[in-house]
């Protein structure tokens, strides 16, 4: 499997949430090791500074996360766009900032051969985190006890053979206003793509994949790597997809076998020939007997 990728236009990434203890870095550092693309984007919250300050749980795999986005940089000619979230806000003091191929901005407009798409990170159009930041903390708290719950609850569920099972995502299923919240947020974001004359707005920040059409506005939500396990691709035509993790191992793994196959059939293909005899009426350079050079 390490010699195999999967070859895409662009790929986004959100909230990843480096420096917490429910970050799936496995799943994550895989994906990206198995993926190359000419520009990665990766959209906001993806080192949690939040936690980072209370706690957190850096380890060496979010290390290996940092390093295979700059070999990417590096040894694969990548551009990569770093667009700061609400959870890594210090970069605020610093935008934007240039190194190379790697910019680091606050929002950024990606061209695509169907128009333009304004991509951010979606923390400006939730007024708990904009006006009342410390609520925002308070329930980011909340949040991450819930994961705790959810971490233990699914081990059991793993043990008696049943598959995962999200409690965030039903709460924001179930209860009103956390439907009503998403569908408020969209419609912000479908105002501000407007605004900016784009055919639609990439975001991140809700932890809800979304790849529809709000109006005349083609609304983009990357997902998360906490509990979703999404990325969204581009093609080279431009289209878009949300790539959750599983769909992801199972063409990587479906492209394996196919080069393996391939590979078996060139190995039989050269058994199946042989060597070839030798023939001494086969010279090299050889002309016909009434070849004549013009003049």
């Amino acid at each position: 499997m390490k010699k195999v990728s999967l070859k895409f236009k662009t790929v986004i990434i959100s909230d990843v949430h480096l420096g917490t203890r429910d970050c799936r870095i496995d799943e994550v550092n895989y994906f990206l090791k198995h993926t190359h693309s000419d520009r990665l984007i990766l959209n906001g919250d993806i080192i949690d500074g939040w936690s980072l300050s209370r706690r957190g749980g850096w380890n060496k795999q979010h290390t290996r996360f940092i390093r295979l986005v700059l070999k990417k940089l590096e040894k694969k000619d990548t551009e990569v766009i770093y667009l700061r979230g609400n959870h890594d806000d210090i970069l605020n003091r610093f935008l934007p900032l240039e190194f190379d191929q790697l910019h680091i901005v606050n929002e950024f407009i990606h061209s695509t051969p169907m128009g333009d798409y304004l991509v951010v990170h979606g923390d400006g159009f939730d007024s708990i985190t904009t006006n009342h930041k410390w609520v925002a903390m308070l329930g980011d708290v909340g949040y991450q006890s819930l994961l705790r719950v959810n971490r233990f609850y699914n081990k059991y569920r793993s043990w008696r053979g049943k598959p995962y099972y999200s409690l965030s995502k039903q709460v924001k299923a179930k209860v009103k206003s956390a439907v009503s919240f998403v569908d408020k947020f969209e419609d912000k974001l479908r105002d501000l793509a407007r605004s900016k004359k784009c055919r639609g707005i990439i975001c991140g920040h809700i932890h809800t994949a979304a790849n529809k059409q709000i109006e005349d506005i083609h609304y983009l939500n990357s997902g998360d790597w906490v509990e979703s396990l999404t990325a969204l691709v581009e093609y080279p035509d431009g289209s878009f997809e949300i790539l959750d993790f599983g769909e992801f191992q199972r063409r990587l793994e479906a492209k394996a076998r196919r080069k393996a196959e391939e590979k078996a059939e060139q190995k039989n293909s050269a058994q199946d020939i042989g060597p070839l005899e030798e023939d001494p009426s086969w010279e090299k350079d050889t002309e016909p007997a009434n070849f004549t050079a013009s003049a």
